[in-house]
C-alpha cells in the first residue's frame, strides 16, 4: 500500500486536481495570506466593538498563532496561553473537552479575549469561558477565524461559516499524517484523502513531501 501511495504521489495527474470525487471529506484549506487578512478584519471588529482587552488567551495549539497576530494588531503585551484537548483525528471527537493546561496568570477584574482558530462543536470554548470566568474575569469575549453552523457557542467576534474540515497552514504535516493513519486504521484509501487535500488547495509539492516522509518513517 504504501508504494502504491508513493507512485500516485509523483503522479502530475492528481496533483494537478483533476482527480474527481477523492475521498468524502471536504477541506477548507485557507493560505497563509487569507488568514492574516480575516485577522485583520477580526481586529478592526473588535476595535469598533470598543472592548480593548486586558489580556489575551490564545488556545493551544490551533489558537495561539491567530492569538498572537491579534495581540500585534490590537497593540497587547499581555497574550498567555491556555490548553484543552478534545480532538483525536481528523474530523474525529473524543468524549469531552478538558484543560490541560490552565491559565498561569491572574486575570481578576480584568477584560478578557480568548482567541481560538476555529469553534466547532463550541464544548472546548465553552468550558475555557467557563475557566477564565472562574478566576474573575470582569469579561470574557471569545474571537475567532472560523465558525461551525451546529456550535453551541457563538463567538463575539468571527469571520467565516464553514462547515468543511479546516487545514491550516501551520497543521498540513500534521493532517496528512492523519489521513494516512486513519486510512490504515479504517481500511480505506490513503490516496483518496490525499488527493482530496490537494484538491481543496494544499500545496502539492509539500503534500507530496510531508506524505512521502511520513510513509518512510512507517517502514522503518
Amino acid at each position: 500500500m504504501a508504494q502504491d501511495l508513493i507512485v500516485f504521489l509523483q503522479s502530475s495527474i492528481c496533483f494537478k486536481g483533476a482527480v474527481e470525487g477523492c475521498g468524502d471529506m471536504e477541506f477548507e484549506v485557507p493560505t497563509w495570506s487569507q488568514i492574516y487578512n480575516m485577522l485583520l478584519s477580526l481586529a478592526v471588529k473588535i476595535e469598533k466593538s470598543r472592548f480593548a482587552p486586558d489580556i489575551i488567551v490564545g488556545v493551544s495549539r490551533g489558537g495561539w498563532i491567530p492569538a498572537r497576530v491579534l495581540a500585534d494588531l490590537l497593540g497587547s503585551s499581555n497574550l498567555v496561553s491556555i490548553g484543552a484537548n478534545f480532538y483525536s483525528g481528523v474530523a474525529e471527537t473524543k468524549g469531552e473537552p478538558a484543560i490541560t493546561h490552565p491559565l498561569s496568570v491572574s486575570v481578576f477584574d480584568r477584560k478578557v479575549l480568548v482567541a481560538d482558530e476555529v469553534v466547532d462543536t463550541g464544548k472546548t470554548l465553552r468550558l475555557i469561558k467557563k475557566h477564565v470566568a472562574e478566576r474573575g474575569a470582569k469579561e470574557v469575549r471569545i474571537a475567532t477565524i472560523y465558525v461551525k453552523p451546529n456550535t453551541i457557542v457563538k463567538p463575539d467576534y468571527c469571520e467565516k461559516e464553514t462547515s468543511r474540515w479546516i487545514v491550516f497552514p501551520w497543521e498540513i504535516k500534521e493532517t496528512v499524517r492523519k489521513i494516512i493513519e486513519e486510512a490504515r486504521e479504517k481500511g480505506k484509501s490513503e490516496e483518496e484523502g490525499i488527493a482530496q487535500l490537494v484538491r481543496s488547495g494544499a500545496p502539492s509539492e509539500l503534500v507530496r513531501s510531508f506524505a512521502e516522509e511520513i510513509l518512510e518513517e512507517k517502514k522503518c
